[in-house]
């Protein structure tokens, strides 16, 4: 495929439509006061618009219909009917907190949207544990604990500046960079403009101050179904372009951090005898802040954390004899050490010893502040647009 015309233009265009749209969209939420505002679970310290998923999401729109002559982008009908049924029920929780348990249903039924009326679903485990075609009692259930584990887990992550953004950036590019070696045009197109459409709310979102604007439920919502769709889509390709046996290892890799936060969030809620949906500051997100990491450290931190786990999952696949079940093993303790292993320790030591806690509080404060001048630039750069 030409990488001009599936990679960089569908970027592009995302872009350049993101970046049109955003300062309208901040208009608009300021406005109509639809905006983020402080309370004792969040970070920001005054109000801020929410609007922005509905930014990304006319971005990628737009960029996939712009390239509609190069490959059948039909068959994503289904799929933008899915985000789109995300991004309304997003922006109405953001505008009226809608009740958990409710939005908890529209995410099984947008997943139900995608299994009946598109056909996709986890059909083959490709040899895991010698298990290959799935039934579809086994199947469908299967598809809908992945799918909506992975909204809720984009969903929760969202809670500094940049950080679901900046996963989404660097997931979409790297889902497209493996789609464009399977030879999947459509799904290649999707993810770059996926991409192309974070990278100016990412910027407006970490840097900027005459912008700013959180991507709100709306967009994380919709990047979540993206990214379930990318998931199955990956899961039911048959690899005759590329070479790969731990493939489900390398899909919970990609979203080892978010997910497995997010079973030790939930899980640990539900042990406290709370409902697993109840907002605390208890993401691994929350610990880097607590040890004065800016936002955009703690996005660094937590994206470098997920890509050693990648990184580690192609070493076990290319590089060493071990089979996909010991794969999938070594992810799933890594993916827990880098979440549950690291935030118990930091807890025990803030506990334990606190004034050797203090002591690397004061030392990564100190770091941050060497930073501010480029900080400033950016963001004086991005306000005068």
């Amino acid at each position: 495929m030409n990488l001009i015309l599936y990679v960089l233009i569908p970027i592009v265009i995302a872009a350049i439509a993101v970046l049109f749209i955003h300062p309208q969209l901040v208009k608009i939420a300021l406005l109509k006061s639809i905006v983020d505002r402080p309370n004792a679970r969040r970070l920001n310290r005054k109000p801020v618009p929410v609007l922005g998923g509905a930014g990304v999401f006319f971005g990628i729109l737009l960029s996939v219909s712009a390239l509609s002559f190069l490959t059948d982008t039909a068959i994503l009908y289904i799929i933008f009917a899915a985000m789109s049924l995300m991004l309304y029920t997003g922006i109405i929780d953001d505008i009226l907190n809608i009740r958990s348990t409710t939005k908890f249903l529209l995410q099984i039924l947008a997943v139900c949207i995608l299994m009946f009326l598109g056909g996709y679903k986890i059909n083959d485990l490709h040899g895991l544990w010698g298990i290959h075609e799935l039934p579809n009692y086994v199947s469908y259930p299967l598809t809908v604990i992945a799918c909506v584990g992975i909204i809720n887990s984009i969903n929760l992550i969202d809670g500094v500046d940049g950080l679901s953004s900046g996963f989404g950036i660097f997931t979409s590019t790297l889902l497209g960079v493996f789609f464009l070696h399977s030879g999947e045009p459509t799904f290649t197109i999707l993810a770059f403009a996926t991409a192309g459409a974070m990278i100016p709310f990412f910027m407006h979102n970490v840097f900027g101050r005459k912008y700013k604007m959180f991507i709100g439920d709306g967009g994380t919502l919709t990047l979540g179904i993206i990214f379930s769709v990318f998931v199955l889509e990956i899961l039911s390709l048959k690899y005759e372009h590329i070479n790969i046996e731990g493939i489900v290892s390398f899909s919970l890799a990609v979203f080892s951090i978010p997910v497995f936060d997010t079973l030790r969030v939930m899980t640990t809620r539900i042990a406290h005898k709370k409902s697993p949906f109840l907002p605390d500051k208890t993401h691994l997100h929350h610990m880097f802040i607590d040890m004065g990491y800016s936002h955009a450290m703690t996005t660094v931190h937590m994206l470098s954390l997920n890509i050693i786990i990648i990184i580690i999952w192609f070493i076990t696949e290319y590089y060493t004899p071990l089979s996909q079940e010991v794969q999938l093993y070594i992810i799933v303790a890594l993916s827990v050490a880098a979440t549950t292993g690291l935030y118990y320790f930091t807890e025990r030591l803030k506990k334990k010893y606190p004034e050797k806690y203090t002591q690397i509080k004061r030392h990564t404060q100190i770091r941050q502040l060497k930073h501010q001048n480029i900080y400033f630039k950016i963001q004086h750069f991005l306000d005068s647009l």
